[in-house]
């Protein structure tokens, strides 16, 4: 699926080594499943230490380093204000498979993903890019994590953004340390049908049927060939509804209305209701798009309306509710 990286500019007066320490962030790294795991942790300035539960954000698609920096200019690394949450957690991130943390944008390719020669993915992303490798490795950082002195055990949040989305609602289900889940823009059936919705839109037919034949008959290849391998897009496609639905713990669903998914979770508001899943909190943004942004009337996104802040605030506003 198409993603847009926001760019939130935060000016520096150097960089000097350019690594994750200098801008303020904790990096730690593990080893899982023979791959380096870069976790980054954001915590309130002299407040490192200071016990507090995790805000452990799952972001979407592309393989982008999560510091991106150009001269003296750092790009953001949420797309919302964490200082609405660094007073109460430390909040962390965790990077792709095979991509640096951190890079300079004149290195990046289109989108700021980390692309090798001829433009491809490394093996290392190709290899691990699936829905279960995320789910497992995050709830590996998870259980890394909790064995720190400056971590409060009583709550955590998992937020996931897009295919985040997808990998927090099925790394709910696994990992018993998680106290609320929120799940953005995503589709809780599934991305093909997020797929399917925008290109009947533009065009009007359904070759997607014909290629999504094909995904489900090559399910398990993780070849590379310029966008998701097969199986990303068949393990992405399979419904968080299905893990949505048992969970016990409170949950928040936000959506965008024009966003292409915005049927299916309007679907799941309804069944929701149907089936009396009173955990499920729903908050619809209307006329804004997948990344909450507001649209023209070729339902393009008008970037120069910033809406995430007041989606972070509404985020905040529900855990203190809960």
């Amino acid at each position: 699926m198409k993603k847009i990286f926001f760019l939130i500019l935060i000016s520096l007066k150097t960089f000097g080594q350019k690594k994750p320490e200098d801008f303020g962030y904790r990096h730690m790294t593990f080893e899982y499943k023979k791959t380096i795991v870069d976790v980054l942790i954001q915590s309130k300035k002299g407040e490192e230490n200071i016990k507090k539960p995790l805000f452990f954000f799952c972001q979407g698609s592309m393989p982008q380093p999560l510091l991106k920096y150009k001269n003296t200019v750092l790009y953001g690394t949420f797309p919302f204000d964490v200082s609405d949450f660094l007073t109460e957690f430390h909040i962390v991130i965790v990077g792709k498979p095979g991509v640096p943390v951190i890079s300079d944008v004149k290195d990046l390719k289109n989108n700021y993903q980390y692309l090798i020669e001829n433009d491809s993915v490394s093996r290392i992303y190709s290899d691990n890019n699936y829905l279960d490798y995320y789910v497992e490795r995050n709830s590996f950082v998870i259980n890394k994590l909790f064995k720190e002195q400056w971590i409060l055990k009583n709550k955590l949040v998992l937020a996931g953004h897009s295919e985040g989305s997808t990998i927090a609602a099925k790394l709910a289900t696994k990992n018993k340390k998680i106290t609320h889940l929120i799940y953005s823009s995503g589709n809780p059936y599934g991305r093909i049908l997020s797929m399917l919705v925008e290109e009947v839109s533009k065009q009007k037919n359904y070759d997607l049927i014909e290629y999504w034949k094909f995904v489900v008959e090559n399910k398990n290849n993780i070849d590379y060939n310029g966008g998701d391998t097969y199986k990303a897009t068949y393990d992405f496609s399979q419904p968080s509804a299905l893990h949505l639905k048992k969970l016990k713990i409170p949950v928040l669903i936000t959506y965008g209305t024009k966003d292409w998914n915005a049927p299916y979770n309007d679907l799941l508001y309804i069944e929701s209701i149907q089936l009396g899943l009173q955990y499920l909190k729903f908050i619809p943004y209307f006329d804004l798009e997948h990344n909450y942004f507001p649209v023209n009337d070729k339902r393009e996104p008008i970037h120069e309306v910033y809406n995430w802040d007041n989606v972070g605030k509404d985020w905040k506003n529900w855990l203190d509710k809960n």
